[in-house]
C-alpha cells in the first residue's frame, strides 16, 4: 500500500544535476527551504504518458501556477541527470525543473520507489504529485495502486484545482505557419503582443500541405488554433483579438 505522508517532512537528499557541462548538487533544502512547491514523479523521461500529457500540461500551467504562489514546478524521475536534460529540450519544458533521482533516494524515501522488472526499468518512482511547503508536504494525489501506470488524479489540472480552484488558465495556441511568410509574422506578433504563448508548426518541418488542409480545409497559412478552434489567418485573428 502506497503510503500518504501529508503532513511530513520530504526526504532530505543530494540530487546530482548536470549544468553548462559541470556536476552541480542541489539539496532538498534548496529546493524546498522557506518556498511553496509543486512535485509531480513518475516512472520515466521520454516514456508515452509522461511525454504526451504528464509534463507538458505542468510546463503549461507554470504560470497559472505562479500566480497561485507556487515558485517552482518539480518533476522527478529515477533517471540520470544526463536523460533528464535531454529530456527537458525534447519537451521544451523550460518553465518547470526536471530533477534527476538517479539513485532513487528521494522515491524511496517518499516510500514510492516500486519495482517495473517486469518491463526491464528495475526500480522506478509511482506515479504522484504534491504540494510542499517550507519542506512539509500539505497534500498528495497518488495514483492508485494498480497494475500498470494508472494516471488520473496526479495531473497538473487536478493539483492546480486544489491550489486555486478559481485560477485562469492559459489557452491552448498553435499557429501552422510557413517560413519566409509575413503574415505569419504578423500573427504571432499579434499573439505576443495580446500575451499568448502559442507552438509553431512550420511548414514541411513539422507538417505537410495536406495536414494543414485536413485539419483546416485550406492549405494558405497562417492558421491560427485557440483551444481547439479554427480562428484563421493574421486578419481573422486581428478580429478575434479585438
Amino acid at each position: 500500500m502506497l503510503e500518504n505522508r501529508e503532513g511530513q517532512n520530504v526526504p532530505n537528499v543530494t540530487f546530482r544535476t548536470r549544468q553548462d557541462h559541470q556536476w552541480v548538487d542541489i539539496s532538498s533544502s534548496d529546493i524546498f527551504k522557506d518556498r511553496t512547491v509543486v512535485v509531480f514523479s513518475l516512472p520515466g523521461a521520454f516514456t508515452p504518458t509522461c511525454s504526451s500529457t504528464h509534463v507538458p500540461r505542468y510546463n503549461q500551467l507554470a504560470s497559472a501556477f505562479k500566480q497561485a504562489g507556487v515558485d517552482e514546478i518539480v518533476c522527478l524521475s529515477v533517471n540520470d541527470a544526463f536523460v533528464m536534460n535531454q529530456w527537458r529540450l525534447e519537451q521544451k519544458a523550460f518553465n518547470i525543473s526536471l530533477y534527476p533521482d538517479g539513485n532513487g533516494d528521494f522515491s524511496r524515501g517518499m516510500g514510492m520507489l516500486v519495482p517495473k522488472t517486469d518491463i526491464g526499468f528495475g526500480d522506478r518512482s509511482w506515479r504522484y504529485s504534491m504540494l510542499v511547503k517550507n519542506g512539509v508536504v500539505e497534500k498528495m494525489f497518488i495514483e492508485p495502486d494498480q497494475p500498470g501506470d494508472p494516471f488520473g488524479v496526479s495531473d497538473a489540472d487536478t493539483m492546480l484545482a486544489y491550489i486555486a480552484p478559481s485560477a485562469t488558465k492559459p489557452k491552448s495556441v498553435t499557429v501552422f505557419s510557413r517560413e519566409g511568410c509575413e503574415f505569419c509574422v504578423l500573427a504571432k506578433g499579434l499573439l505576443s503582443d495580446a500575451g499568448f504563448d502559442y507552438e509553431e508548426l512550420v511548414l514541411n518541418r513539422d507538417y505537410s500541405e495536406s495536414s494543414i488542409r485536413a485539419v483546416s480545409g485550406t492549405s494558405s497559412v497562417p492558421q491560427v488554433f485557440i483551444d481547439g478552434a479554427l480562428i484563421g489567418g493574421s486578419e481573422e485573428l486581428q478580429k478575434y483579438l479585438s
